[in-house]
């Protein structure tokens, strides 16, 4: 039996467009001798939709979205697609359902609902939807299939994720009867998943003895990614098909031989970098943007945010800015002008030291008034990237320019960055990469084209923000590295101090991160969404309060 993987790119509630997409991949689908398609999780819907399921006009049109759907597939093929059911008593209330369709011969003939809801990280499916309880399996031309929907799977014995449910959906589906396995997923991408989740996959498929089938979202959507890497597993739980990691892919397989196995990113830098081109891109796009703009310093983080940028949305898409000072180094202005003729972009230099000073000469006398500045005192710097955030909004707002900010997780962690100056922008590219891995990053953005695109002076030169006299990070910050491995244990692991320290961390170095990590919730919320590639990333799946007073 021939069965097609389709792996489409669709968008929260554009329920015509993720429609037409379905028909258009199914129709594919048919001409490839496929006999049943399966799609992702939430097709008609896009994923993930949110509130959006708390208005009553969205899921009745998603049902009818989905009776059109079911007019217009090919007659001759079956197709799995996910959407919201629904019932709504005659009180008015609605039970909704993260619910499957299996279609047919323009007919719906059966509907399955998901069973485990996970409410951890970024997922709150439980805020919307009921567990299903209906069958998980179906039959067709003589083969009797089991369904999941994403996280039914992540139960199954063997699998690698310490969370108890009180059922076991692929259990039910081999007990009903089934010979092949179906995972219907919008799975999101991040580094510890692309490898967890196939290990996963694969070890169902080993313990069960009977093939899967792995269909997953694919696009970004808000600040989630999602890596598509559908895949068929053996029986003995080997990759016999893989389509496309990063990219939309119709993968038509054979349940007993396989069928193509498309090229995957190899490191975690080449899958990060794919993955913030597609969120870039489809962020951009989503949201009605053609073009973007940034600040172009002449350090790493504002290269790898330029280079990202280029690769999403073309270079001519992307215009860089220089906001020299009286403290901008010529080095910086130098790498800032190569970069940029490298990556084929335009870039602009507006220098506004004039603007600073004249913030200067009004503000000096108001700000003497409150007495001499303090030796951390960081007025003078903030108003410098004030301005420059101002004089970026005020591109994007003539232009139609969407703002891209620089900004990375170690700077976002300890505060190492200005409200309403280097922060104010739309979406945050590189605010889930630490600042060590940013460099792995950006050497794989040289490494993918096969030339410098970004010049090795930006490698190699101390990072600084230059609003100051020979300013390096390191004046204020611990090196990288240390700061690094130090927020990440008390940020993705979770960790105390005491435990950081116990690792062999200098206890006070451990306790000014986590320090700063505390004080700077309050900026970290007003940040614009950042894409997420790691196990905790600044945004939904972090939640903690602002004001409190509990200790790390």
């Amino acid at each position: 039996m021939r069965v097609a993987l389709a792996q489409i790119d669709t968008t929260v509630g554009d329920l015509d467009g993720n429609r037409a997409l379905i028909v258009q991949a199914a129709q594919k689908a048919v001409a490839e001798g496929a006999q049943l398609a399966v799609f992702c999780e939430l097709t008609l819907t896009g994923y993930p939709p949110r509130d959006l399921l708390d208005r009553r006009a969205f899921a009745q049109d998603n049902r009818r979205a989905l009776d059109l759907l079911a007019e217009g597939l090919p007659k001759d093929l079956a197709v799995l697609v996910g959407f919201v059911d629904f019932v709504e008593s005659a009180s008015g209330v609605r039970t909704l359902w993260n619910a499957a369709a299996l279609v047919h011969e323009g007919e719906v003939r059966q509907i399955f609902h998901k069973r485990l809801l996970p409410t951890y990280d970024v997922f709150d499916e439980a805020r919307y939807f009921a567990p299903g309880v209906r069958p998980l399996g179906f039959t067709l031309h003589g083969v009797r299939f089991g369904l999941t929907i994403c996280e039914d799977a992540w139960n199954d014995a063997g699998t690698p994720l310490p969370r108890t449910y009180t059922e076991n959906p692929v259990a039910l589906a081999v007990d009903d009867g089934a010979r092949v396995l179906i995972n219907m997923a919008a799975s999101p991408f991040t580094l510890v998943k692309r490898t967890r989740r196939a290990e996963m996959l694969a070890q169902i498929a080993k313990t069960r003895g009977l093939p899967l089938l792995f269909v997953n979202a694919l696009g970004g959507n808000d600040d989630l990614i999602f890596d598509g890497s559908s895949a068929l597993y053996a029986a003995d739980g080997g990759v016999i098909a893989q389509a496309k990691s990063f990219d939309e892919d119709l993968l038509v397989v054979d349940l007993k031989s396989g069928g193509a196995r498309r090229s995957v990113p190899q490191s975690d830098a080449a899958a990060a970098l794919s993955a913030l081109v597609l969120g870039t891109r489809d962020y951009a796009r989503k949201c009605g943007f053609r073009s973007a703009v940034l600040g172009l310093s002449g350090g790493i983080d504002s290269a790898l945010v330029a280079a990202i940028a280029a690769r999403a949305l073309g270079p001519a898409q992307v215009l860089g800015v220089a906001m020299p000072t009286r403290y901008s180094s010529e080095g910086s202005k130098r790498d800032a002008a190569q970069l940029a003729a490298a990556l084929g972009i335009e870039l602009r230099t507006i220098d506004i030291d004039g603007i600073f000073a004249s913030y200067l000469e009004a503000l000096g006398p108001e700000l003497s008034s409150f007495g001499p500045a303090g030796p951390n005192d960081t007025t003078f710097e903030n108003i410098q990237a004030r301005v420059r955030g101002n004089t970026l909004m005020a591109i994007s707002n003539r232009a139609g320019h969407l703002l891209l900010t620089t900004g990375n997780k170690s700077e976002l962690a300890v505060g190492y960055c200005t409200l309403y100056g280097d922060m104010a922008g739309g979406l945050a590219v590189i605010s889930d990469l630490p600042k060590t891995f940013v460099y792995d990053v950006a050497r794989e953005v040289n490494r993918d084209a096969g030339r410098e695109l970004i010049p090795e002076s930006i490698f190699t030169k101390a990072p600084s923000a230059e609003l100051r006299p020979n300013q390096t990070d390191q004046d204020s910050l611990p090196p990288y590295d240390v700061l690094d491995a130090i927020a990440a244990r008390l940020i993705e692991d979770g960790e105390s101090v005491a435990e950081v320290i116990a690792r062999g961390f200098p206890a006070q170095t451990v306790n000014d991160v986590a320090t700063l990590v505390q004080r700077n919730e309050y900026k970290r919320r007003q940040m614009p969404p950042g894409l997420i590639i790691t196990s905790k990333a600044f945004g939904p799946g972090r939640r903690y309060p602002i004001a409190q007073r509990f200790r790390f």
